[in-house]
């Protein structure tokens, strides 16, 4: 299943990057398509420069035509000057002549002056022209340029994203690679773990019949055989010792040492922090060393002075509680007596916060009516009395839900339990609203303290005093913030251990019944230890009767090698002398009496059996005893091996299976950590793709709408250039006619 799903999640980004290879080709086509427009308006430009030469020449030949026609004019006028004496001269002879001539020089006059006025306006045109075509060659350059680098930084951009993307894709097949020989391993291993599982579930069959069958055989006897059933009853049940669980004690202990550390360090700082009060009301807003306090101030250091009698049973409850939490008790709510001595402690610290919070209120309020109390100085002393309004009603909070618990431990009917994991959530959440106000607290003090250290009365003694109070302050909110998170890490925990008791009921009824269950807890564990010193003694017995068998064959063996030494003398004394024999026979009958003092219990067993001893061949006799006990040995030893190596075979196994399933699951948790993280980065490329398509969409638009733009420049152009040629055209004519 797993291959199938890469294969096809493979098959879907396949499928995209082909997409994107289309769409990078089709961007690829828009760049050169640009890059041919961006060389054709080169062209234009080129064609549109060739042409402004061109004018310029018509106009350079134009200037030189138009001075020409100047210098004759100044010829005419000089010629015109020259024949005004001769016709003063002449003038009644040619009256006639002067004024066709003063007629032809009035036509003259007035060609020039158009000619003059005609080039005039020619000169103008054509110098607009040129600064309009100079304007507009150099913003049709910018934009070439501007289109260009922006051409190169798309083609640059496009380049690295395929290199980035064919990084990707490089990198997705080797991981598909990789998973496919992870998912080739696993199918091996899960295949293994099938067959294994079908072993396990087969010998599961067979434990299940076999434990079924002496279920209904215990079920029988107990039914036969037992006259009264103490679980029936809640009331009798509750007398009943639990299991005992060791690794439950010692997590609860281990709890409530760390509880205990924490207790602590809010004593210590809750001590600071009242004596370091006390200290500051001594010297602000007066001096008690150069002035005399208020009488509300005096009144409330003299119960600031009391705070350890009220703070440190805090602590002594606490440890009481962690010492009556052993490894050989049960720990519930209706066992720890303990924690109602906590709960007092805490209803007379809250009685005392009560006592002092009117005092601290009316203290602030003094500071604020002082001359030295600025504007943002009355501000922060009002935030703090509503702080210290919150941290009285937190702990009274507080103190209410823990005085709850330590009702079942009292009073039974006080608290239902099916109320319990709704105060344990209820005390998580007063915890954190502790150091919810501890953090206001200390956010509002440092404040103060800053203002009051920049006032120029000011003193060292203050501004000490300011500085352990804030760091009082701050360590009641770090211990706030511990031990709000440690109740929140173990509340789980604590709900589920509610559930432990007396086995098939609902808990204990009532504290008595509890005190009742750990007596005989403690009974109950004596009597287990007299069990074991007696099991111990059966050992030892059965042990001295084994030892003493052994000795009895090992006699019986040494009496059947006598009679056989005894059987050899016989046999000797019928071939040699009498003197000789009577000697061996003395000699050896002290061997045996020596022997026989050593012996003489084996002897006094094995002597009905000599005399009652049937089998002719002694030999015969010691091997028959001898194989019998050797083989019974023998069968015994291989019976023992074969049980152990079969335990241990199915042991290891059972073991070996265990570290598979583990790293089957381990693996498991791994390749599904590997395929979110590949969904994550396919999510995050297809984001990358589609917004860079939409990037280069639109800027594909904008460069079209660019190129729309020039083109509709150029074509303006072109028709003022064309406008400008027939004009100019029109005007040589006009001046090679002229």
């Amino acid at each position: 299943m797993a291959s199938a799903e890469l294969q096809g999640k493979y098959q879907k980004l396949a499928q995209e990057y082909s997409k994107l290879r289309a769409q990078n080709q089709v961007l690829k086509k828009g760049v050169v398509d640009e890059q041919a427009n961006s060389a054709a308006l080169k062209e234009q430009l080129k064609m549109k420069d060739q042409s402004l030469r061109k004018l310029q020449q018509e106009m350079d030949s134009l200037t030189f035509r138009n001075l020409q026609l100047a210098k004759r004019v100044e010829l005419l006028q000089d010629e015109l000057a020259l024949s005004e004496p001769r016709g003063k001269k002449n003038k009644k002879s040619g009256e006639s002549s002067s004024q066709l001539s003063q007629e032809q020089k009035s036509v003259f006059d007035e060609d020039l002056q158009k000619k003059i006025e005609e080039n005039e306006r020619l000169h103008i045109q054509f110098f607009e022209a040129d600064e309009q075509h100079k304007h507009v060659e150099a913003e049709l350059r910018s934009r070439l340029a501007t289109l260009e680098t922006e051409a190169a930084q798309h083609q640059a951009v496009v380049d690295g994203l395929t290199r980035k993307y064919m990084e990707t894709i490089e990198k997705l097949q080797n991981d598909k690679a990789k998973l496919e020989v992870k998912s080739q391993t696993l199918e091996k291993e899960a295949k293994e773990c099938r067959l294994r599982t079908e072993e396990c579930q087969l010998q599961l069959k067979n434990l299940h019949e076999d434990l079924s069958g002496r279920l209904e055989e215990s079920l029988s006897i107990i039914n036969e055989k037992v006259p009264f059933n103490d679980t029936k009853y809640s009331q009798y049940n509750a007398l009943n010792v639990p299991l005992h669980n060791r690794r439950h004690q010692l997590k609860m202990r281990d709890i409530a040492g760390q509880a205990l550390a924490f207790v602590q360090d809010l004593v210590t700082a809750l001590l600071n922090f009242h004596t370091y009060t006390e200290q500051r009301i001594q010297i602000f807003p007066v001096d008690s060393a150069i002035d005399t306090i208020s009488p509300l101030n005096q009144k409330f250091s003299q119960y600031l002075h009391e705070n350890a009698s009220y703070v440190r049973p805090l602590e002594e409850g606490m440890l009481h509680l962690f010492e009556s939490i052993t490894e050989d008790t049960v720990t519930v709510l209706e066992t720890t007596v303990k924690l109602k001595t906590f709960s007092e402690h805490l209803t007379s610290y809250i009685c005392f916060l009560r006592k002092i919070l009117p005092y601290q209120l009316k203290s602030l309020e003094e500071e604020c009516e002082s001359s030295l109390c600025t504007s943002a100085l009355r501000a922060r002393n009002l935030e703090l009395s509503q702080d210290m309004k919150k941290m009285t009603a937190v702990f009274e909070k507080l103190q209410t839900y823990i005085a709850l618990l330590a009702l079942p431990s009292t009073e039974p009917d006080g608290l239902l339990r099916t109320n319990y994991s709704s105060v344990l959530t209820n005390v998580g959440a007063a915890l954190h609203g502790f150091h919810d106000v501890m953090k206001d607290i200390s956010k509002h003090y440092s404040q103060k303290a800053t203002i009051e250290h920049e006032l120029p009365t000011a003193t060292q003694k203050l501004i000490t005093t300011n500085d352990c109070i804030l760091s009082s302050v701050v360590a009641l909110t770090n211990g706030a913030g511990k031990i709000a998170s440690f109740f929140s890490n173990n509340l789980d925990y604590f709900i589920a251990s509610l559930s432990y008791g007396p086995k098939a009921a609902s808990g204990f009824i009532s504290p008595l019944s509890a005190e009742c269950m750990l007596q005989y807890k403690k009974k109950a564990a004596a009597y287990l230890k007299s069990l074991q010193k007696v099991q111990q003694s059966l050992e030892k017995i059965s042990k001295l009767e084994q030892e003493k068998e052994h000795w009895m064959l090992e006699a019986q063996l040494a009496k059947i090698k006598l009679e056989k030494e005894n059987q050899r003398i016989a046999d000797k004394l019928k071939n040699t002398g009498s003197a000789q024999l009577v000697g061996l026979a003395q000699e050896n009958a002290a061997m045996s009496n020596a022997a026989g003092q050593d012996e003489a219990t084996a002897k006094a067993v094995l002597e009905p059996i000599q005399r009652t001893s049937l089998v002719p061949d002694v030999e015969s006799r010691e091997d028959l005893i001898k194989n019998h006990y050797m083989a019974r040995i023998v069968e015994l030893t291989s019976q023992l091996q074969l049980a152990d190596s079969k335990s241990v075979h199915f042991y290891a196994e059972c073991r070996a299976l265990s570290k598979r399933l583990a790293l089957a699951e381990k693996s498991k948790e791994a390749l599904t950590e590997e395929m979110k993280l590949a969904s994550q980065n396919i999510s995050r490329l297809q984001d990358e793709l589609t917004t860079t398509k939409r990037s280069y969409e639109d800027q594909l638009s904008m460069m079209s709408d660019h190129l729309c733009s020039m083109n509709e420049t150029l074509s303006k152009q072109r028709e003022e250039i064309d406008t400008l040629k027939m004009s100019s055209k029109g005007n040589s004519k006009k001046n090679k006619s002229r």
